[in-house]
């Protein structure tokens, strides 16, 4: 394996697995995504599940069907690219999905070496302040990873809108000092509809419609309001539980510092909940990812290779 071979770099997550191939020098080859569906069996790429973006930057937010490749089950577009030095795997989504991943990178790239990465005391630049440094999860160190190295210099609260809702205080020395753990918006909604008699199941789907009607119209042109509907109700009242929770901690955390904290979100529900928000913050969809990439560069430069 040459010096200059890419990184194979994935993001298995509760909803959907981002990749994306890498060169050592940090410039992007391909990414994509796929939902968790297309790993239930061979004929991932004849079912249509995965979708491949050749272009530099972030993964998609829609998957769309693409050309089959000739070998069933393989990510359409694998068999363009350069054979990576290895794979690096980021994964908060089970067993089963870890071995599906498995099978698949194997399928293309037999005995392909497949890291799966934990959090641990210390990584590029990043020191784990949790009491169990290996309980946090994956895709939480390597966000902060990738961010410590995106915004170098800089205090940071990193809020992620997937599945659940996670917030990071990052110190500018690296030292990830704690975090919380909330319900993602969807899956807010999702449980009141399931556990109310009265209240209706609200989707992802439907309540972006109703927050972009709403948005539209000058009333509520600074947001999510005090509605006259129950749909509306749940969408805008889950919606500013999510934004609330980052305004506090973001206003606590520069008290608590006494210095200015860049607020950067991402995630699958980052337009909706930052849509709210009533702070400054920034927007990068690709920090696990970036993460890995360093995670990667660093195992690399270890093995001498």
């Amino acid at each position: 394996m040459t010096q200059h071979a890419p990184y194979l770099l994935i993001d298995a997550g509760n909803s959907r697995i981002k990749w994306a191939l890498v060169r050592p020098d940090g410039t992007q080859i391909a990414s994509g995504a796929l939902a968790h569906v297309g790993l239930a069996g061979p004929g991932l790429a004849e079912r249509g599940h995965a979708g491949a973006d050749s272009r530099t930057g972030l993964p998609p937010d829609s998957l769309s069907a693409s050309p089959p490749d000739s070998r069933p089950g393989l990510q359409p577009g694998w068999a363009d690219w350069p054979t990576p030095r290895g794979a690096w795997l980021s994964n908060v989504a089970g067993a089963e999905v870890a071995t599906r991943i498995a099978a698949l990178i194997d399928a293309h790239w037999p005995q392909l070496p497949l890291t799966t990465i934990r959090a641990s005391t210390t990584q590029c630049g990043v020191t784990n302040c949790y009491t169990t440094p290996h309980a946090l999860g994956s895709d939480r160190w390597a966000g902060m990873i990738g961010a410590h190295a995106a915004f170098p210099g800089e205090h940071l609260l990193l809020a992620t809108f997937g599945t659940a809702t996670t917030l990071e205080a990052l110190r500018a020395d690296g030292a990830f000092i704690g975090g919380l753990i909330a319900p993602g918006w969807t899956l807010m909604m999702r449980s009141l509809g399931e556990h109310t008699a009265q209240l209706p199941t609200l989707d992802a789907a439907r309540a972006r419609g109703l927050l972009d009607a709403d948005a539209s119209t000058e009333a509520h042109r600074r947001g999510p309001f005090f509605a006259t509907d129950t749909p509306r109700s749940l969408s805008a009242g889950c919606t500013l539980a999510q934004a609330g929770l980052i305004e506090r901690m973001w206003r606590d955390l520069q008290d608590e510092w006494q210095v200015p904290v860049r607020l950067v979100v991402s995630g699958g529900a980052a337009d909706e909940v930052a849509s709210a928000l009533k702070v400054p913050h920034t927007r990068h969809d690709s920090l696990v990812l970036s993460g890995l990439a360093l995670i990667a560069a660093e195992d690399a430069a270890r093995q001498g290779v």
